[in-house]
């Protein structure tokens, strides 16, 4: 008698099935990428995508005019800053990508780059303008390295700090080696004659001791040097003299053509536009009244063209980025996040403050940009790669729908009936 045995089938590979699989990892990786992003996240990147269009747009209209009147195309201005910008804004994204950890690890190296391009508008490639040396050219290419120098600190001091947090109440671990090596970094902007840039590379500096939680009483030795430090710097250059007496004096009018040309022609733009402005493009101080009116007295030409109304639209889109950073700052448990957020929140948001009470002439005239909207290539990619840093953070901060991975929510996890005893 013979017995046959049943070989169990075999089953091979359903090409259809891998297919699927293949499609449903595409669908997951997509749905990674296209994820939903905080609030903070949205308001970041929103305020400063406005806040770059409106510069653009005003920048052209600032220097159509003028450009048209010197024989060059009257775009040529707007289109070298739309390049900057086409840079600026893919890189705000990709660092939008990176992780805490690759913040941190680049912060020492990041720091070292930057301060070697500041050195070099000491070498032949440096080039002055208005008396101070801090640009650099090469071939038909300028910048300013010290708009770089900023974030390099940022990152830098945030990840020093963040590092010693536990030890922060020791004065010694304050100092060392945050006031060396910060005072060495502004050292090389102040060389160039800088001291615009200067002030808000050491406000950085303060702001990220402030958020790492130092105690305020260690902030009076830092805060006398520096007050001695500018007095010093502005009592031995001519240039700053002029300015700081222009600003004091109170019959300015009377000194029209030599210091007090550019506050009043400022201060006049703004006067002129009223509420409602005189219109678009309609701006007279930038008939080769204002001088750099597209540049450090842009707030002018946007209070002529677009009135008060315009400007409080930039003071908006500023105070909903402001906001939208210290947002960060109060959800953050990361040290290193809150110390480079509220840096960098103090080194925008305050340049802009200090760049618009110069054109209303509640300060003397420092030459520091507008942030994101004035002419400049190198201020602008800055701030844009600084905005990505700050949307980075965003990813790490706690989602109030986040519920533990495998486990049911709260609201749907079934509960154990209660056991009751039979009376």
């Amino acid at each position: 008698m013979t017995t046959t045995t049943t070989r169990p089938p075999i089953h091979t590979a359903d090409p259809l099935e891998g297919e699927q699989r293949r499609g449903l990892a595409a669908r997951i990786s997509l749905g990674r990428v296209f994820a939903p992003v905080s609030p903070e996240f949205l308001l970041i990147a929103s305020t400063a995508l406005i806040l770059t269009g409106f510069g653009l747009v005003m920048i052209l209209s600032a220097t159509a005019a003028n450009s048209a009147a010197n024989g060059q195309s009257p775009y040529d201005s707007v289109l070298k800053q739309a390049m900057f910008a086409a840079v600026g804004i893919p890189l705000m994204f990709i660092a939008s990508r990176a992780s805490v950890a690759f913040w941190k690890k680049i912060a020492w190296p990041l720091l070292l780059a930057t301060t070697a391009f500041q050195l070099l508008v000491f070498t032949p490639l440096g080039d002055a303008v208005n008396g101070n040396r801090n640009w650099i050219h090469i071939g038909s290419f300028q910048a300013q390295p010290a708009e770089f120098l900023k974030l390099g600190l940022v990152l830098w001091v945030g990840a020093v700090l963040a590092r010693k947090a536990s030890l922060l109440a020791s004065w010694k671990h304050v100092f060392i080696p945050v006031v060396p090596v910060a005072g060495a970094v502004i050292a090389t902007d102040l060389a160039g004659h800088d001291l615009g840039t200067a002030i808000i590379l050491f406000f950085i500096a303060l702001a990220a001791l402030y958020f790492a939680g130092v105690k305020l009483r260690m902030f009076a030795i830092p805060m006398l040097a520096a007050v001695a430090v500018v007095v010093i710097l502005a009592a031995t250059s001519e240039d700053r003299r002029r300015r700081i007496f222009s600003f004091l004096n109170p019959d300015c009018l009377a000194d029209y053509y030599n210091t007090c040309y550019q506050p009043l022609h400022g201060i006049w733009g703004l006067a002129t536009g009223g509420v409602f402005g005189v219109g678009l493009g309609n701006s007279k101080q930038k008939y080769g009244w204002l001088p750099v009116a597209s540049n450090d007295y842009i707030f002018s030409i946007v209070g002529e063209e677009l009135g008060l109304i315009g400007c409080c639209v930039v003071l908006a889109l500023f105070a909903i980025f402001a906001i939208a950073v210290f947002r960060i700052v109060r959800r953050t448990d990361d040290p290193f996040v809150r110390i480079v957020s509220g840096a960098i929140v103090l080194w925008i948001v305050g340049q802009a403050f200090i760049n618009i009470a110069v054109v209303l002439q509640l300060l003397p005239s420092f030459g520091v940009p507008l942030p994101l909207m004035s002419q400049g290539g190198t201020s602008l990619v800055s701030s844009l790669v600084a905005c990505g840093v700050l949307l980075s953070f965003t990813r790490t901060l706690p989602r109030r729908d986040a519920v533990i991975e495998g486990a049911a929510p709260a609201a749907v996890r079934p509960r154990k009936k209660a056991v009751t005893s039979a009376r």
